[in-house]
């Protein structure tokens, strides 16, 4: 197992910052999810770790080894890094069949047939492939050619395993399957994992620690929960969970403490701020509602009614904002209906709306 540091790392492409001063430390054995929108860099760091790009500025170290250096003008080609990578195309060869597929790292690092034959015969075995070794990659399904892209990385034994969305082209019950599967065989091999991906859920149901990008930087690194809970700023906050968190722009009237209003609701968020102007951040399962029993201008209205198996997303409005809440799936709502709403105080996410940071509530 290999730990990854990389120290300001900097990457352009003409006048396009990609990576801009990035700083991030993968432990040995973790699996760390890059998160974010198309463009945000996920891939650049990925491949430039896998030294398919070349950094202009920065450092990379690979365990103890130095494989990228823009100081020293050091750069460790691919080959040398002992790393294997699975492409969202998968990149097998159609010539040849699942068995020399999976061979050729082996080959290529002139493994003795004997110990090259007895670990393949083992990772055909681990990934239910063994009926299909002697089939062609156009002979299988999507999901059998991510396996033979596994089962080749996983072949080769390397110390560090670089995914570039590599269930993208999976349907949904498939995509499911598969990252129970990559978890299982992220844990059974303790290999330090670096996982791309734009899917929320792949990162929130997979990784150790996930790292959320926007144009060229990184937003947060914790683990799934904790950026859920606890997201940094507002666009991690709007960014992770589905249904979207609900963002007020709030302002505090003259001597009301801890009350804050948009003009629609009034809402006391249980601790004062300095920020006399501030965003709150307040996930759907975190508003409770009930039908009113009296007429307020503060009501809420039953816009939309999405069942969603067990539970049922409401949308209701109040003169401009928009909320949307999370209920059982056997609350009976109808649109239009006017609503009376209160929040989980402890729940809230505030955050300084100049900056769009988060505002650290005062301990007790």
């Amino acid at each position: 197992m290999s730990n990854i540091k990389i120290q300001k790392l900097t990457k352009r492409y003409g006048d396009m910052l990609a990576l801009n001063d990035v700083s991030l430390t993968i432990e040995s054995g973790e699996f760390l999810i890059l998160l974010g929108p198309s463009g945000c860099g996920k891939t650049t760091l990925l491949r430039c770790i896998a030294g398919l790009e070349t950094p202009d500025e920065g450092q990379i170290i690979i365990g103890d080894k130095v494989v990228f250096c823009s100081e020293k003008n050091i750069f460790i080609s691919p080959g040398e890094r002992n790393l294997g990578m699975v492409f969202q195309s998968y990149a097998l060869w159609p010539h040849m069949t699942v068995r020399e597929n999976m061979k050729f790292g082996l080959d290529v690092m002139k493994m003795p047939v004997q110990q090259a034959d007895k670990r393949l015969a083992k990772v055909l075995t681990d990934l239910g492939m063994s009926e299909l070794q002697d089939r062609y990659p156009s002979e299988l399904s999507g999901g059998q050619q991510q396996r033979v892209a596994l089962g080749r990385l996983l072949a080769a034994e390397p110390a560090v395993f670089l995914m570039d969305e590599p269930l993208s082209n999976l349907d949904a019950r498939l995509r499911m399957d598969m990252r129970v599967e990559l978890k299982k065989f992220q844990a059974s091999t303790g290999s330090t994992t670096v996982y791309v991906t734009h899917d929320q859920t792949e990162a929130m149901t997979m990784a150790t620690r996930v790292v959320v990008m926007k144009n060229g930087n990184i937003q947060q690194v914790s683990p799934p929960t904790q950026l859920y809970k606890n997201p940094q700023n507002t666009f991690v906050a709007d960014f992770i969970g589905m249904p979207r968190i609900n963002l007020l722009s709030a302002k505090r009237p003259k001597g009301a403490g801890s009350v804050f209003t948009n003009g629609d609701i009034e809402l006391d968020i249980g601790w004062c701020p300095d920020q006399n102007e501030i965003i709150i951040g307040a996930r759907p399962e975190d508003l409770a509602i009930c039908k009113a029993t009296k007429h307020k201008s503060s009501n809420f209205a039953v816009s939309s009614v999405l069942p969603n198996g067990p539970e049922v997303i409401v949308q209701l409005i109040g003169g401009s904002t928009s909320l949307l809440a999370r209920v059982n799936h056997d609350v009976n709502l109808q649109q239009g209906e006017l609503m009376e709403i209160s929040f989980d105080k402890k729940a809230l996410n505030i955050y300084d709306a100049e900056t769009g940071q988060l505002i650290n509530r005062p301990e007790g």
